[in-house]
């Protein structure tokens, strides 16, 4: 949508103060560990776009809290499996060998939105190391969060989503759906395991670039949908506008066990 189309459907701007105000109304309180999954768009018109989203957050948390997002940059994963777009066969090879080494200080996120890619940059932000599906955090728990992110099972028990669940922490849909709630993916890793496969990432080792090949599973969000939908039936989500963008609060252990249970039931 062009910034013009935005303004126009923005009653009033949002502000740093507004969108503050709006997340104390859905229920974030100070000191929460929380996940957040955000679309800028769907907030309206906000006056200094992403850097005043990132503000309120940190504002309604404060330095007691925990802020986390997704740092994902999927690019960094083995080519012969790319669809979005794929590339030509002849060039799976080059594209590996040449592809550069995550830093998580210089990738880039991709496809996850303007906010988790700024919040990445941000003082006092750690990142895991994970070269296809870190995370970025701020905060109280920041470091416990992002620290020894493993390399197999990316989102499963080495991850940042089950320190999260350990901490029994949040989760905020920032105007997106249940479709974009990585913590569901936890809850495909603790399902019996029938859907394995070989991913791989440049890192670097011993100061040198290297591909390294991992296990992880073959993740599906196509029922996240239902699954939310039949969670927020059964258990306590607070709904409510941020901005202009229709946003949930919940939490994550809540939302990943009944997941598990969903899938088991479901295979």
């Amino acid at each position: 949508m062009a910034e013009s189309e935005v303004i126009g459907a923005t009653p009033e701007p949002r502000t740093r103060q507004t969108l503050g105000a709006d997340l104390l109304r859905l229920g974030v309180e100070p000191g929460m560990i929380m996940l957040v999954h955000s679309s800028l768009s769907a907030l309206g018109w906000v006056n200094g776009g992403s850097v005043a989203v990132i503000q309120a957050l940190q504002d309604v948390l404060t330095p007691g809290g925990t802020l986390v997002m997704p740092a994902h940059s999927g690019e960094l994963s083995e080519p012969a499996r790319w669809e979005n777009p794929p590339v030509p066969a002849s060039w799976v090879d080059a594209v590996r060998a040449t592809m550069p080494a995550y830093d998580p200080h210089f990738t880039p996120t991709r496809g996850i939105g303007r906010i988790p890619e700024h919040f990445r940059t941000w003082p006092e932000v750690l990142r895991s190391e994970h070269p296809a599906l870190s995370f970025a955090a701020w905060g109280a728990h920041a470091d416990e969060i992002t620290r020894n992110h493993q390399l197999e099972d990316p989102l499963g028990e080495g991850s940042p989503l089950a320190r999260i669940y350990e901490l029994k922490g949040y989760v905020l849909l920032l105007g997106t759906g249940y479709d974009s709630n990585t913590s569901f993916h936890l809850a495909e890793y603790r399902i019996p395991r029938h859907r394995d496969i070989t991913q791989g990432a440049p890192v670097m080792l011993d100061g040198e670039r290297a591909w390294v090949a991992y296990r992880d599973v073959d993740l599906d969000e196509t029922p996240f949908a239902q699954i939310g939908a039949e969670f927020e039936a059964e258990h306590a989500v607070r709904i409510g506008k941020v901005g202009s963008a229709e946003s949930r609060l919940f939490s994550q252990p809540e939302a990943v066990d009944f997941a598990q249970a969903w899938l088991t039931s479901s295979s």
